[in-house]
């Protein structure tokens, strides 16, 4: 029996929500807020991003193991060094997109990229943010258009952030920045408008809350390319910008190239090697 359009209910954009204090055993929540304190009181540019920018963006609130923070690549050395000063530890745990600070056994990650290389953080995730408290402490929080596109592209077998990226439509569709949206997906749009035809699948009765010229224009660019000859090049395999793990058979065994080792990723051949051998064991069965 096919889906009814039930009639969405009201919905507005989404302001910030109060950050997660509750959430937090207060131990923890102290050396975040001491960081967050340090990191202003240095001027060092950071945007909160994680289980609190969606707390912010859609009003879920839920424990988290960390604090996540999106930094310029440039800022992690002076971030180092002020952790060093402060009796923290600082690690650059992958170097094309993770660095850790730790105090005692608690941290936070400090985040440049993403996993798969795509989406460097740039000047233009320093514009136009929301400011708000966290653990109160008034910080920026990453826009709702860079933590929905960070989140698209996480399709691993232990973790699938689809459902975030729906609930960050839901609750800010009206709001987003749409040509903003788009200019960032750039080449990957066929991930947007997987996104966008599962919103209106989760949520039949909103569908409408995506602006029609979006989903025409992204379904013109499906069109065009649907009838354009196949590529005679070397095969591509792009599902390892979505997984890291579970398309390593193709570019293994089936001989496809790895798109990370292509102009779309900022990954080299030893960042794919090192995140590679950082894949969880699963040792001990189960069922596949």
């Amino acid at each position: 029996m096919p889906l009814q359009a039930y009639p969405a209910p009201m919905s507005t954009p989404a302001a910030p929500a109060p950050s997660l204090d509750k959430e937090i055993e207060p131990a923890v929540a102290a050396f975040y807020r001491q960081v967050l304190h340090a990191l202003n009181d240095e001027g060092i540019p950071f945007l909160v991003g994680g289980a609190f920018a969606h707390a912010c963006h859609t009003g879920i609130r839920r424990s988290t193991k960390d604090l996540d923070l999106f930094i310029r690549r440039e800022d992690y050395e002076r971030i180092a060094e002020l952790a060093q000063r402060r009796g923290w530890r600082a690690e650059l745990a992958y170097a094309h997109w993770l660095a850790k600070v730790y105090g005692g056994d608690e941290f936070i990650d400090l985040i440049f990229n993403s996993g798969n290389g795509l989406t460097p953080v740039d000047d233009g995730w320093f514009e136009d943010h929301y400011r708000t408290e966290v653990l109160g402490v008034e910080v920026g929080i990453a826009n709702v258009e860079d933590v929905l596109m960070s989140k698209a592209f996480l399709m691993e077998r232990e973790r699938y952030d689809g459902g975030d990226v729906a609930h960050l439509l839901q609750a800010n569709a009206e709001a987003l920045e749409w040509p903003r949206l788009l200019e960032r997906f750039g080449a990957h749009w066929r991930v947007l408008l997987a996104h966008l035809t599962l919103f209106g699948y989760i949520y039949p009765g909103e569908r409408h809350r995506v602006p029609g010229w979006v989903m025409t224009r992204l379904l013109e660019r499906l069109g065009d390319e649907t009838r354009q000859l196949p590529d005679a090049g070397e095969p591509v395999c792009a599902g390892t910008l979505l997984s890291r793990e579970q398309y390593l058979h193709d570019v293994q065994r089936l001989g496809y190239s790895d798109a990370r080792l292509t102009e779309a990723s900022t990954m080299t051949r030893p960042d794919v090697e090192a995140w590679t051998r950082a894949i969880p064991s699963r040792q001990g069965g189960g069922s596949d």
